[in-house]
């Protein structure tokens, strides 16, 4: 495993699709991976990451962003409102956006600040009650509120139950995405990205299987 070897993955999956080349966008996923994992990562060429924390992002990111051009980095862990306007300075996409008290905040400070992170909304797809996201019948209405406050909403975003079959969740998000005129699907990680790609995802969420495994030590 490795970078190289997730993105020809990538691409084969996206042949298989019958889908452009480059049409999916690769995020690596660095959330608690040592900085000298990262840097190699960077060193071989990826530029899109993604983080679960904005506190652990921000300790991490600034120096890299000042030695390494063209460094894009994506929120993809649940957002507290109390780091909404930190979150809004350093992302480029937020992939977890699953309130309306949230939305208001992010649309908030991207007004003070002139900049605005893409957005993409959160779907409890399998309903599970412990899980961050939107209800699946409650979407519709969120996509419009979030456009009525002027937020760049690019997609959606799902993370299917361990112990269910992924691509049913995979479908269903594409299903409302289309409903709702949203091109943009983060939808995949390590172990079912390939089945995401057949399903239209745009964006794929790798960590381990291009890090390593997560030491939480």
């Amino acid at each position: 495993m490795g970078l190289q070897d997730i993105k020809d993955r990538v691409t084969k999956a996206e042949a298989e699709a019958g889908r452009a080349p480059g049409s999916v966008t690769l995020i690596a996923v660095s959330k608690v991976q040592p900085l000298e994992r990262v840097e190699a990562v960077l060193d071989a060429g990826q530029r899109i990451f993604g983080e679960n924390k904005v506190q652990e992002a921000a300790g991490k990111w600034p120096d890299f962003m000042e030695r390494y051009s063209g460094v894009e980095l994506h929120l993809i862990g649940p957002l507290q409102s109390n780091k909404t306007r930190a979150a809004v300075e350093l992302f480029d996409a937020i992939h977890s956006v699953d309130r309306l008290k949230l939305a208001r905040r992010i649309a908030d400070h991207a007004q003070e600040l002139g900049r605005s992170p893409d957005i993409f909304i959160q779907v409890n797809t399998g309903e599970e009650p412990q899980k961050a996201g939107i209800l699946p019948t409650e979407t519709d209405a969120f996509v419009a509120e979030c456009r009525a406050l002027d937020l760049p909403v690019r997609g959606l975003m799902c993370i299917p139950p361990v112990d269910e079959t992924p691509s049913l969740h995979f479908a269903l998000l594409a299903k409302i995405a289309a409903r709702n005129g949203l091109e943009g699907l983060s939808m995949g990680m390590s172990g079912d990205f390939e089945q995401a790609i057949a399903l239209g995802a745009t964006h794929v969420r790798v960590g381990s299987a291009i890090f390593g495994e997560r030491d939480y030590g």
